[in-house]
């Protein structure tokens, strides 16, 4: 493993000033379909030079399509962007929304603005929150780019005696009693782009959820999510409706891309590097991707999957989500009605059939089980490196399994010696990888 570090502990991003540059380039993007007389506002914490004093009162003023700038300085206020603008902060080390004592640092409220979007948010720390750092909801293309969101959940109430609760959370969401929301949540948000964050010290890192609607074809890449303590580092989680009702809108499509997810959920053991959750009838968590990520050292399994409840006349819908070129290592076991035998890269979960899984071109290492697999469905395993695991794949439920072409770690295939090993019935293995790049020619059996 690769143990060079950044003041964050991560290996091979971009510093600070290169993602808020990154945003800037968001921005200016964004900027050239703006309305051609948009105008540039200014923030500064004395309201000089014919600047406003509060980001809120700068967005008052503002029209669609405006940008407002803002300087260093700490902002003690819970923003609302109601309209489609760009905030830009001066750059996140010293540009800080404070939101000690309220609920957000920054709101994008579609729920009472139908039709939002077109909004940047960039360039800011926001920091303890008593609910969501920054929270969007019902709103479409936007941009969350080069922010650090640190130390919000604080509403949060630790219980010995029962779960956790977060009091005066509102009530449109519907699943966030036990975390408060986490750093970043999203809901019922589509086409947008989380990129280049850093979110660290939360009681859970990115949530990505459907309360308000679907949340669909959105893209969270190159973000650090780390040592978030209770929940999973970055979660695509189906709610019920805000509204009521019994069927879910739907978390799909979604692409979760190069993103480092490290030591998150470990209080509890709560979270793992990216969870995949449509927890109970009626909801929706599927076709999504999960590439090219870092998934090490986390509470739960680096990819846990999880449907709890199989009702004919309300399924459940966990299908069609897809693992692919992941580095996974050092997790810890699932638990629960979800456990799994050992510490685990990867565990796939679900009453009844959960259909379409694709495990593919993964390198799990430090798991004493790289794969599990539970559900009554059949799960495709293939051309992952399982070569540092005592078992590689191991099917505890009902289902089939097919794990041909995979690396074992060695040429003569599962269960010999210095290989991993298949354990469980319907596990199909053969032809697997004699070495890294070529199969077996098929004539070995189980």
């Amino acid at each position: 493993m690769d143990t060079r570090t950044t003041k964050f502990g991560h290996s091979g991003f971009p510093r600070l000033a290169q993602r808020v540059a990154v945003a800037a380039a968001f921005s200016a993007l964004i900027g050239l379909n703006s309305q051609l007389l948009a105008a540039t506002l200014c923030v500064n914490a004395s309201g000089t030079n014919g600047c406003y004093r509060s980001i809120h009162a700068a967005v008052s003023a503002a029209n669609a399509g405006d940008t407002i700038n803002v300087s260093r300085g700490v902002y003690r206020e819970d923003v609302v962007v109601d309209r489609p603008l760009a905030l830009v902060g001066a750059d996140a080390d010293s540009t800080i929304i404070d939101a000690k004592g309220l609920a957000n640092g920054v709101f994008v409220d579609g729920i009472g603005n139908t039709g939002l979007g077109q909004v940047v948010i960039t360039g800011f720390t926001v920091r303890n929150a008593n609910f969501e750092g920054i929270l969007v909801a019902s709103a479409t293309d936007v941009t969350i780019a080069g922010n650090v969101i640190t130390q919000n959940d604080k509403g949060l109430v630790l219980s010995s005696s029962g779960p956790p609760s977060c009091p005066g959370i509102p009530a449109f969401e519907t699943g966030e009693a036990f975390d408060c929301g986490e750093g970043m949540h999203l809901m019922g948000v589509d086409h947008s782009v989380v990129s280049g964050n850093i979110v660290v010290n939360n009681a859970g890192g990115m949530l990505i959820s459907d309360e308000t609607a679907a949340t669909h074809d959105n893209v969270i890449r190159d973000n650090l999510v780390k040592d978030n303590s209770l929940d999973c580092g970055i979660t695509l989680a189906s709610h019920s409706p805000a509204g009521g009702g019994p069927v879910s809108f739907g978390v799909f499509r979604n692409t979760i891309s190069g993103n480092d997810s490290e030591q998150n959920g470990l209080a509890d053991g709560g979270g793992g590097g990216v969870g995949i959750f449509a927890g109970g009838p009626g909801n929706k968590a599927y076709a999504n991707v999960i590439i090219h990520n870092r998934l090490i050292g986390n509470g739960l399994p680096g990819v846990t999957m999880h449907n709890h409840f199989s009702l004919a006349a309300l399924p459940a819908d966990l299908n069609d989500n897809v693992i692919v070129d992941n580095y996974i290592a050092g997790n810890h076991a699932d638990t629960a009605d979800a456990a799994t035998p050992g510490a685990t890269g990867i565990n796939v979960f679900g009453f009844g059939a959960v259909t379409g899984t694709v495990i593919a071109q993964n390198t799990i290492r430090d798991e004493a089980y790289d794969v599990v697999t539970n559900t009554a469905g059949s799960v495709s395993i293939h051309l992952n490196d399982l070569a540092g695991a005592v078992v590689g794949v191991d099917n505890i439920g009902a289902g089939t399994v097919d794990a041909t072409e995979n690396w074992w770690g060695c040429g003569t295939g599962p269960g010999s010696e210095d290989c991993s090993s298949a354990e469980g019935p319907g596990v199909d293995f053969a032809p697997w990888l004699r070495t890294h790049g070529r199969p077996d020619d098929g004539s070995h059996g189980h």
